[in-house]
């Protein structure tokens, strides 16, 4: 089992440790860790202290009402998952900021308990979201291999600190750039961000107003 130092260098400076899946469980199942983000991905693993103040927390949650609004407006089933752990055991562990699970054709695990989504029971989600400031580069790096490697249809990194959104669709165990989501058929990129622009000025009320004109207008 890696020692206490070797954790807590992790918590502190949010680096891949090489870890064995047993060490891995270890520590993502001890209350003591309980605010930590874990991901697990090519026998290494990675934890992140969920940061709690209003940058992160606010463009989490215009992100959140950007995607739900449109899927609603155009008719699109939707369900969203936010900090939830997505497991495939031995093999790899994700807790995105934001998971969806788009259209009618995937098996969504219930909600009925508290325990990492079981991948070898359910579909990974088509649509997974990272809100990223210290942690925007390996949001780019390491985490897009993962996603790629999990079968993630669409992923996408705001870069909290400027409010830029970076989507990428997945085929193939590959990924790239795009300017229009494809789950999510029609909605541009450059909206999110002009969202999340109008958050450091305008209420939420004010910005679903928009949005569902715009929207509408579509």
């Amino acid at each position: 089992m890696a020692s206490n130092s070797t954790i807590t260098q992790v918590l502190e400076t949010d680096i891949w440790v090489k870890a064995t899946w047993e060490e891995f469980l270890a520590f993502a199942e001890d209350s003591a860790w309980e605010k930590g983000k874990f991901y697990y991905y090519q026998e290494h693993m990675r934890v992140e202290m969920s940061p709690v103040g209003p940058l992160h927390a606010r463009q989490n949650s215009i992100v959140s009402n950007v995607v739900i609004l449109y899927a609603t407006l155009r008719n699109i089933r939707i369900i969203q998952f936010t900090n939830a752990s997505f497991r495939k055991a031995g093999i790899r562990e994700f807790q995105p900021d934001l998971a969806y699970y788009i259209g009618s054709d995937l098996r969504v695990p219930p909600a009925d308990n508290n325990s990492p989504i079981d991948l070898n029971q359910y579909h990974p989600p088509n649509l997974v979201i990272e809100i990223g400031a210290s942690s925007f580069n390996d949001d780019l790096g390491s985490k897009r291999l993962l996603y790629e490697d999990a079968g993630i249809s669409e992923y996408w990194v705001d870069r909290a600190n400027t409010g830029e959104v970076f989507a990428f669709a997945i085929n193939g165990g590959g990924s790239g750039r795009i300017q229009q989501s494809r789950v999510l058929p029609g909605l541009e990129i450059a909206l999110v961000e002009e969202a999340l622009n109008r958050s450091q000025t305008q209420d939420d009320g004010e910005i679903n107003r928009w949005l569902i004109q715009t929207f509408s207008q579509g």
